[in-house]
């Protein structure tokens, strides 16, 4: 079976840009472009990553190798060929965590769509000021419909660090100082 990408050749190639780089810095000139061969082994990394199973049905699969192929790009100075001999291991892996950002990114973007929907007061958009009948949108009874039949959405989806302190100004006096005991203990 012949590989989308060959791990020798791509390793060469890594080689010769960190080469390229280097110099530039030295001589402080503007950094290389990446080559045509690193970009297109990079994009098949993500384009065939994008069809294992755990991400092939999302529908905002082009953004997600999009990011990916962003940030392989972004950390391609960083692959030490003295370290591993495996760019191939060393660029999925960027795009694997990549698509599981963007995947959170969309879920949070999907759960404030799913709250503005449920927080919706249709009653005051299907009313018609002044008159005393109703007139049904079909519509917005579809979204009420919709959201009320979902299940999943109630639940804010965790931050990725959770962990992470926040700041004093942005917790409320009451929950400041339990969390100045906490602290403290």
């Amino acid at each position: 079976m012949a590989h989308y990408v060959d791990n020798k050749a791509f390793l060469q190639a890594l080689v010769e840009h960190g080469k390229a780089v280097r110099k530039a810095k030295r001589l402080k000139t503007e950094k290389p472009r990446v080559s045509d061969y690193l970009g297109t082994c990079i994009l098949q990394i993500a384009n065939h990553l994008s069809f294992k199973p755990n991400f092939i049905n999302y529908s905002f699969k082009d953004e997600m190798i999009s990011d990916a192929v962003e940030n392989c790009l972004m950390y391609i100075e960083n692959f030490d060929p003295k370290k591993s001999s495996n760019p191939f291991a060393y660029f999925t892996q960027i795009s694997y965590y990549a698509f599981l950002r963007r995947i959170h990114k969309e879920k949070r973007v999907q759960h404030t769509k799913q709250a503005y929907i449920e927080n919706l007061d249709i009653h005051d958009l299907v009313v018609i000021k002044g008159d005393e009948t109703e007139y049904a949108n079909a519509i917005l009874a579809n979204l009420r419909s919709h959201a009320d039949q979902s299940p999943g959405y109630t639940v804010v989806p965790e931050s990725p660090n959770k962990y992470r302190r926040k700041p004093k100004y942005l917790i409320p006096d009451a929950e400041a100082d339990t969390a100045d005991q906490d602290e403290e203990t």
